[in-house]
């Protein structure tokens, strides 16, 4: 299997980074990460936006993807489904665990709030694809 260190993951995909997502835990079994509560990701009310859960959840499903797939393929998500289930007005951390591994990989995202209570559930489906070769069209 693949490994990955969170360095690495913000090289591949900046992104996660300029959020803020801090890796607790990356493995083929599960992906961990934190997002720290910041009223510049809040919302009204100071919830955390859905759009910082989703990509908070888009980045470790990609994680967990990429991990389970082939060496060197690089994750993209085809679908996205999300179930916001109450606001998350503290720091939040989410746990991503693979349902279906394949070249369209099915990972379902978990977020809770600090009390541990569950804001938001993901399920996406993730594909893989190998870089193409410099003559590849």
């Amino acid at each position: 299997m693949p490994t990955l260190a969170a360095e690495d993951v913000y090289a591949l995909a900046p992104y996660a980074k300029t959020l803020g997502v801090v890796f607790e835990e990356i493995s083929e079994v599960g992906v961990q990460a934190r997002l720290v509560h910041d009223l510049s990701l809040s919302t009204v009310g100071g919830g955390l936006h859905g759009g910082a859960l989703m990509g908070l959840a888009d980045v470790c499903a990609a994680v967990c993807a990429a991990l389970n797939g082939p060496a060197g393929a690089a994750p993209a998500t085809v679908e996205s489904s999300t179930h916001f289930l109450r606001p998350a007005r503290t720091s939040v951390v989410a746990t991503a665990r693979p349902l279906r591994v394949g070249r369209n990989s099915v990972v379902e995202v978990d977020i809770h709030d600090d009390e541990g209570e569950l804001c938001a559930r993901v399920t996406q489906v993730v594909t893989t694809i190998k870089p193409k070769g410099p003559d590849a069209r």
